[in-house]
């Protein structure tokens, strides 16, 4: 027996599984759907035997333990089909390098799935083709037409990230601790099973499908299957198949740390997740159904759906104790409770769940704010792009102070002219945009210096206060400030409404509504966001390093600034262009680095003089267990890698989604403008951070707050 290379921790799983009665109907109705379909002899693929060993029924006999015969056999069929398409794949592309046929036969498979299922469908020439129309049709009947959509877009993104794994370099490199998560999500197929899950349970009012809440619900499920999986499949995937693609090995090469601790601590990040899961289901879900006024039938559809996540982390947990590909054994012990054995009792270590989960679960909300940390350490930034600077920016400056002056935000309490002038944001849009006409400058500047008062404001006015409920009112009043077909406007009662009218008057001028109600979208999920960071920062809770860096990009504003970078690009460039995975990721690559650069010189700050608990290297810190300089060298090597992943999405992933979309030479000049703007923004923003007095230690010991500006008003019954 080969050693094993470390002992599996105590998971954290208080959901016992379940397993559904029906799982040899489910067995046998699979095995002939799959014959049935061309899968097994004759595919070049699969022999039965194959699929005997995989056993797709007793994974979701486990993972959906509460629906009837028939939809388990439907759902073990989606399985059936989607891991036969990954094998697939792999034999008729992946191993002959033929990307062109690749995207040939993924082009084809959205045929098999009409929102209307009167639209005729081709005729299938494979296997996989077969199984999709078969199974789109027995499908979509129970569901509406946004469950369709959305089950369509989560199927497409499956098969398409196939597509790109065939044209991306393999640098063989091993990812950052807090990347890797993000990055093992993107390959991964939650939101398609979190789709199942609803056929399985009941299906989320549109209301609420694609809110920040549910969102969270899915991607924490995701996190935490994935992290299981890494742990259990460890032995296997870098011992016996090379693999760097696995947790437990990122985690002990970037510490430098014994493959035991590193799988404790791979342990204490799915812990986490699943925690952050917890957290949202208890706190976010029920105030998202009192927002939206949900229905009580609605609001029993999105617990049954949370529930039914649940069943699926206690059933593929169940799994991995089971099934003979991973490293299990010992797994499966007689529990310490009365020796009680069976399905779902591996999840009885209560003794293990308090002296190691409690404590992970307490330690967010044990942090003492205001700690003395001296000025903020910098690292050797990696910026390989030369800064620029727009020739209009002396005149900016006193334009912008009295624009500041005008709208009413230096005579709030929260800013003054002294505060404006140490964050000169008028030096950041000059180097953001150094093309920029006097005109466009200045409101760039103006759309800067009101998202940062807005950030500053949140926390000052409403966090001393703990007053949400106010919190959500103003926010609810600045999205009234932004009319998308001539809807009337509140009377502005603050600076920030004030401004946001103003602006958006004048940026929104000459916009269709769709383009309107795009940006009107950037601006609410950065004006929610700050929501969210007052509501954790009311807890005294430091959020997970995966949940930040997300809720960071829209703290920043990230949206925002991408939707207003977009809109002067027209018709030439298709919309699914921007969608695509590649330009997803060069933009999350550029803004995770202007955002963590922030961190980097705002740690101090938010620290030492505001109490802040959203920084990364905080949260860093907090998660790992590690001191601020050794935390300081995650961030920093999250920011370097993250400004490789930019060049390199730039070099090798762009050129490849332009010829997928046969772009004309219009399109891709755009393009190439568009990645010089992202590079201009990172080092622009960069440049910004090292001038300005805003972050610097004589300006912060001068300028702390010794007062909290009066509360901000607002008119008697307006709705929340």
């Amino acid at each position: 027996m080969t050693q094993k290379p470390f002992e599996l921790p105590h998971f954290y799983m208080p959901y016992p599984a379940r397993l559904n009665p029906h799982v040899e109907e489910a067995r046998a109705h699979s095995t002939q759907w799959a014959r049935d379909m061309g899968m097994l002899e004759g595919s070049g693929v699969w022999e039965q035997s194959d699929l005997d060993a995989h056993d797709y029924g007793l994974l979701c006999a486990y993972t959906h333990p509460d629906c009837d015969g028939p939809a388990l056999s439907l759902i073990t069929d989606w399985y059936v089909w989607v891991f036969f398409f990954d094998d697939h794949f792999l034999e008729i592309f992946k191993r002959t390098q033929d990307r062109a046929g690749g995207k040939a036969y993924l082009d084809r498979l959205p045929l098999f799935m009409p929102m209307d299922l009167a639209t005729p469908m081709p005729e299938p020439e494979n296997p996989v083709e077969a199984g999709l129309a078969d199974l789109w049709t027995r499908t979509v009947p129970a569901m509406s037409a946004d469950w369709r959509r959305r089950f369509a877009i989560a199927t497409e993104h499956l098969l398409n990230e196939s597509l790109w794994e065939l044209s991306n370099i393999n640098e063989g490199r091993i990812a950052n601790p807090v990347e890797y998560i993000e990055m093992r999500r993107k390959v991964g197929g939650a939101p398609w099973s979190a789709g199942l899950v609803e056929y399985a349970t009941a299906e989320v009012p549109v209301s609420v499908a694609e809110s920040r809440p549910l969102r969270v619900l899915m991607e924490t499920f995701s996190d935490a299957v994935h992290l299981r999986n890494d742990l259990f499949s460890y032995q296997r995937e870098v011992e016996d198949e090379g693999e760097n693609s696995n947790g437990v090995l990122v985690l002990e090469t970037f510490f430098g740390c014994t493959t035991q601790q590193a799988a404790d601590t791979v342990n204490d990040v799915l812990t986490s997740r699943l925690h952050q899961f917890e957290h949202t289901a208890l706190t976010e879900v029920p105030a998202l159904a009192l927002e939206k006024g949900l229905a009580p039938g609605e609001i029993a559809a999105v617990a049954a759906y949370t529930k039914g996540l649940q069943d699926w982390q206690s059933g593929g947990h169940e799994w991995h104790l089971r099934s003979s590909r991973y490293m299990n054994e010992g797994a499966t012990g007689t529990s310490p409770w009365h020796g009680l054995t069976g399905p779902g009792t591996s999840a009885a270590d209560i003794g293990a769940l308090l002296a190691s989960a409690a404590a992970e679960r307490l330690r967010a909300y044990t942090h003492v704010p205001y700690q003395k940390v001296g000025p903020s350490l910098l690292p050797d930034f990696h910026m390989p792009f030369e800064v620029e600077h727009s020739p209009h920016l002396a005149a900016a400056r006193p334009r912008l102070t009295a624009w500041m002056h005008r709208m009413g935000m230096l005579q709030e309490g929260v800013w003054d002219e002294d505060r404006l002038a140490a964050a000169d944001l008028a030096l950041c849009s000059a180097g953001l945009d150094p093309d920029a006409t006097p005109e466009a400058l200045d409101l760039s500047a103006q759309w800067l210096a009101w998202g940062t008062y807005g950030d500053d404001y949140y926390p000052l006015v409403f966090g001393h206060r703990r007053d949400l409920a106010a919190a959500r009112l103003v926010t609810q009043r600045l999205s009234d400030c932004m009319p998308v077909a001539g809807e009337g406007i509140p009377v502005p009662l603050n600076g920030m409404e004030r401004g946001l009218i103003d602006l958006w008057a004048r940026t929104t001028a000459e916009m269709t509504p769709d383009q309107r109600r795009s940006l009107k979208d950037d601006v609410n999920v950065m004006t929610e966001s700050w929501v969210w960071e007052l509501s954790n920062q009311i807890q005294n809770r430091i959020p997970d390093p995966v949940d930040y860096l997300e809720m960071r990009r829209a703290t920043f504003g990230a949206d925002l600034t991408m939707g207003l970078c977009r809109m002067g690009h027209g018709p030439a460039v298709p919309p699914e262009v921007y969608r695509s995975g590649p330009v997803r990721s060069l933009e999350n690559a550029a803004v995770d680095y202007a955002c963590l650069v922030n961190d980097v010189f705002s740690y101090q700050k938010e620290i030492e003089y505001e109490g802040e608990v959203h920084n990364a290297i905080l949260v860093v810190q907090n998660f790992f267990g590690i001191d601020y300089p050794t935390a300081l060298g995650v961030v920093h090597d999250l920011m370097t890698q993250r400004m490789q992943q930019f060049q390199h999405v730039a070099a090798h992933e762009l050129p490849v989604v332009y010829d997928d979309f046969a772009l004309s030479d219009e399109a891709r000049e755009i393009m190439r403008h568009y990645v010089l703007d992202l590079q201009n923004w990172m080092a622009g923003i960069l440049h910004w951070h090292r001038t300005v007095d805003r972050y610097k230690p004589d300006h912060l010991a001068r300028r702390a707050h010794g007062f909290l500006p009066d509360r901000p008003p607002v008119p008697a019954g307006h709705r929340t």
